[in-house]
């Protein structure tokens, strides 16, 4: 049934490079799908913030809590002076120096990160300690010649236990990578007026927030992805309802002097919307195809007296009706009303619990 063209975006996530069993099982539980994730699944997945990554104050201006991205030159890498203590790397520049701090960091790799004398841009959160900045376990650490792969605005997912956000950032890009080219299924004129692009373009914006206000729901992109969600399961809903409504069902074509007579019974008059429902009700109960629908209203709307009037077509067609209620309690209540009325018909009423 499916489009081959739509097969790479339904293919297990597990395809994916650095994607194995033990990651896979993660990411099925991270998008809720039990029987596996999908590259569509991770694709749906969207960033829920950012960081940006653009601020690259000179030392003596870092503040507690802030993320900067800071360039300076290794002056010393110290081990721990203790089993509780961290790996201490001293960079400065000309205006000073910072502590970035690493806990249960084999030494060889901060040396590698870390030759002495060398310049590095390391990129995280800043806390101070005893007035003096730190910088624990930054997110980047690059020679300056390779800041250009440090992306200057960074996505942050929602996550699950054992997953990391670079992880599932490199994850996502992977996804991305894999998308089809698919024909644009929306009308032209309406994405025109609408500011929207096109669905390869705002899933691949979606995941590369340039700012705030592109994770807004409002966002032209985002806007458009739920737009074509939407749209996508009302039509499925359409096609699920002609293909039941495509089959057989029995006429109840009443002669109307039951449901007449029930109306002029009635305490009170029936509203607007009640005598529409009914008539609607009416018509599908005397088509040849099968009924699907739902009545809704508010608590005390007379949904119940709709539903009734709606028994009284069938057994005026010959047939039975029955009623059912989710408790005893109610199925009690909703006979209670019924009997009387019922037996001024000339109908008579049971009630069947399960008990």
């Amino acid at each position: 049934m499916r489009p081959s063209l739509l097969n790479p975006l339904f293919r297990p996530i597990s395809g994916l490079p650095g994607i194995g069993p033990r990651l896979a099982k993660l990411y099925a539980k991270l998008v809720r799908r039990p029987s596996g994730a999908r590259v569509l699944d991770l694709l749906f997945h969207l960033p829920t913030g950012l960081i940006d990554r653009r601020a690259r104050p000179p030392i003596a201006e870092l503040e507690d809590g802030m993320i900067a991205t800071v360039q300076g030159r290794v002056l010393a890498v110290e081990p721990p002076r203790g089993r509780m203590s961290p790996a201490r790397v001293i960079l400065a520049d000309p205006t000073g120096t910072l502590q970035v701090i690493y806990f249960h960091m084999p030494m060889e790799a901060v040396e590698k990160l870390f030759p002495r004398d060398s310049d590095r841009l390391v990129s995280g959160r800043i806390e101070l300690y005893n007035g003096m900045p730190q910088m624990p376990h930054p997110d980047h650490v690059l020679a300056p010649e390779a800041a250009m792969e440090m992306p200057a605005i960074e996505p942050v997912y929602p996550l699950t236990a054992g997953l990391t956000l670079r992880g599932l950032t490199k994850a996502a890009a992977a996804a991305l990578s894999t998308l089809p080219s698919l024909p644009e299924w929306q009308d032209r004129a309406w994405l025109a007026q609408r500011g929207w692009p096109d669905w390869a373009r705002a899933i691949r914006a979606a995941h590369h927030p340039e700012g705030a206000g592109d994770l807004d729901p409002a966002a032209p992109a985002r806007a458009r992805l739920a737009y074509d969600e939407l749209l996508a399961n009302q039509l499925a809903l359409a096609l699920m309802r002609d293909r039941m409504k495509a089959r057989r069902g029995r006429r109840f074509s009443g002669h109307g002097r039951l449901v007449a007579r029930a109306i002029d019974a009635l305490p009170f008059e029936l509203t607007g919307a009640q005598r529409r429902a009914v008539e609607e009700i009416g018509r599908d109960l005397a088509d040849e195809t099968r009924m699907i629908r739902l009545l809704q209203g508010d608590v005390g709307s007379g949904k119940t007296v709709v539903a009734f009037l709606a028994m009284l077509q069938v057994i005026e067609a010959g047939a039975q009706a029955a009623l059912m209620a989710p408790t005893e309690i109610l199925a009690r209540q909703h006979h209670a009303t019924f009997a009387a009325t019922a037996e001024a018909l000339g109908l008579d009423t049971v009630i069947l619990t399960g008990r």
